[in-house]
């Protein structure tokens, strides 16, 4: 399963290296969604200050279904699906390199929206020791839903929207939870960002665990 796994990572990471796609619109879309909110915020900077942690990660879930969509729909335009099911791969080992993928672009994703809320937000990423497994949890729970709905909408005509009908409302936990947690790193006692950060556990995990043994029946369906 593991080297199925980084056969499609290493597939899709070469892709997007390539069409630089979430270097050249995913991003900057991310980062317009901040500066937006920072002008619709900005008469009132105290307001602004204690919405960092929630507008930071809406940026990141918008950013996420076009990160997904891309991912998705290059695999249904040159045929890639097809392949995949005739490869003899182990599903289980697509499904991880596909969220190992997805995860690594929504990391740098983060990483480039975290150094945006401290430049646009003024804001104080102190607790780090907080902040950085909080991201690493809610990443790879957002890339596990995706990868599960990206192939359930792959097939589907309207998968445009279709699939932020779908994806949107299942990853608000983990929108309420890391919330929550960067507001207990940014502002507060990191203690009281702990138990949100053991929820978004429990989601990851949740849907790692739908994903492998779910994904072989979703891709053969699609």
């Amino acid at each position: 399963m593991w080297r199925d796994a980084a056969l499609v990572a290493g597939k899709d990471l070469r892709l997007e290296l390539r069409s630089r796609v979430a270097i050249n619109q995913v991003a900057p879309f991310a980062l317009l969604v901040l500066v937006l909110f920072a002008f619709a915020l900005d008469p009132d900077r105290g307001i602004l200050a204690r919405a960092t942690a929630g507008l930071y990660w809406v940026a990141v879930l918008f950013s996420a279904v076009l990160a997904v969509q891309r991912a998705f729909a290059v695999e249904v335009a040159d045929g890639v699906r097809d392949g995949l099911r005739l490869s003899g791969l182990d599903p289980a080992g697509i499904f991880v390199g596909k969220v190992a993928a997805l995860a690594a672009q929504l990391l740098v994703l983060e990483a480039l929206l975290g150094l945006g809320v401290v430049v646009f937000y003024d804001a104080d990423v102190a607790g780090m020791l907080l902040l950085v497994p909080t991201c690493l949890a809610a990443t790879l729970g957002v890339a596990a839903a995706g990868s599960l709905y990206g192939i359930l909408s792959a097939g589907l005509r309207v998968k445009e929207t279709i699939l932020p009908l779908l994806l949107l409302p299942v990853v608000a936990p983990v929108l309420v939870a890391a919330t929550q947690a960067f507001e207990a790193g940014l502002s507060g006692p990191t203690s009281d960002g702990w138990r949100w950060l053991g929820l978004l556990i429990v989601f990851a995990a949740a849907y790692v665990g739908l994903g492998l043994t779910t994904f072989d029946l979703l891709l053969e369906e699609s």
